[in-house]
């Protein structure tokens, strides 16, 4: 059995993955305000959870269960509806809590004194609710490999943990990058509390968008 994809597939794989990370979406933008607001270091945590999401993705569409949750009405309702409405709740939290009322940095999308694993768990339902991932992950990941292949699960598997390798760095830089503007935001304060409602309009039309999500 041979899982690894040829050279001219990584490479084009690897291209498209590159592009399809630097594309913003609710993942991105809750590790931006993640680092904005309380630092890289939740922040990267943000990341891992959205990362272990795209595991989860790519087993369902590695063994076929997101065709299943496509294919049934009310299934795909109430997951694109489970996450507009997070999107929704992390859009509230932002204007609530805000990241401009303190000396210090607050999460403007987790409860005060939020652990390691609620940074992760965040990042990782962000990914796991948004049905335009599931998706995506259906229509991106068959076109590397062949539908005749006795290998395909475990080809779809191992370029699914391909795409987070790839991602994964992307991310971090991101991350790095919005930490660096977090001192001088903190000093800013009208600006930072722009970029609350900023963030916020950015969840809540993400969050309709989702929801008007078409399995066609």
């Amino acid at each position: 059995m041979d899982y690894l994809p040829s050279l001219a597939t990584f490479i084009a794989f690897t291209a498209a993955s590159l592009l399809l990370a630097a594309t913003p979406g609710p993942d991105m933008t809750l590790s931006i305000s993640r680092a904005l607001s309380q630092g890289r270091g939740p922040a990267l945590f943000v990341v891992l959870g959205t990362s272990m999401g795209i595991v989860v993705h790519t087993l369902l569409v590695a063994f076929g269960i997101s065709a299943l949750i496509t294919a049934s009405p009310t299934a795909f309702m109430i997951l694109k509806t489970g996450g507009a409405g997070y999107l929704l709740w992390l859009a509230i939290q932002a204007i609530r809590v805000g990241s401009s009322f303190s000396d210090k940095p607050v999460d403007m999308s987790a409860p005060k004194g939020a652990s390691v694993w609620g940074n992760i768990s965040t990042g990782f339902w962000v990914n796991l609710l948004n049905p335009k991932v599931i998706i995506f992950f259906m229509t991106f990941l068959p076109q590397f490999v062949s539908a005749g292949d006795p290998d395909v699960t475990g080809k779809l598997i191992v370029l699914g943990l391909l795409f987070i390798m790839i991602g994964m760095p992307v991310n971090t830089i991101v991350v790095l990058a919005a930490d660096k503007l977090s001192a001088w935001l903190r000093n800013n304060r009208r600006v930072l509390r722009g970029l609350d409602y900023t963030f916020a309009g950015v969840f809540s039309v993400f969050a309709v968008k989702i929801f008007m999500t078409q399995t066609r």
